[in-house]
């Protein structure tokens, strides 16, 4: 079908999603959210930690976490490889928002340099999970 596009959503653990979608948007790395439709020009970019969504064609939407890598598109292909991803459905709400609360208050003391990338992925994780933080 001519509207629709393959996609594969892979990390180091197993693979998140592989099937047809009309529609992936996710976020890049010092560019923002990206909307990949069928026929989409090549493109390739490193992703940061966000909410991607894959838009199914019965109009369901797949909700995943992902915890950077890259997005490929070509030939009507799009190929997340990320570094660590999680589905929406399957991601621990209370646990995310406890990291999400630790991460905050190291920040706010200043002391630890990973928190605002623990706090971009919990937030990520609670987007996905379409909860409210």
């Amino acid at each position: 079908m001519a509207n629709l596009m393959t996609v594969e959503i892979v990390s180091p653990e197993q693979v998140l999603y592989s099937g047809e979608a009309t529609m992936v948007i996710t976020r890049t790395l010092g560019g923002g959210e990206i909307a990949f439709q069928p026929g989409h020009a090549a493109f390739l970019g490193a992703l940061t930690e966000n909410h991607t969504r894959v838009f199914l064609a019965d109009g369901k939407v797949e909700d995943i976490a992902v915890h950077g890598g890259f997005v490929e598109v070509s030939s009507n292909k799009v190929s997340i490889l990320s570094d660590a991803a999680e589905l929406g459905s399957e991601i621990d709400i209370e646990r995310a928002r406890a990291a999400k609360e630790r991460a905050a208050e190291a920040l706010q003391r200043e002391e630890d340099s990973n928190a605002a990338g623990d706090l971009r992925r919990a937030q990520a994780r609670l987007n996905a999970a379409r909860v409210d933080a």
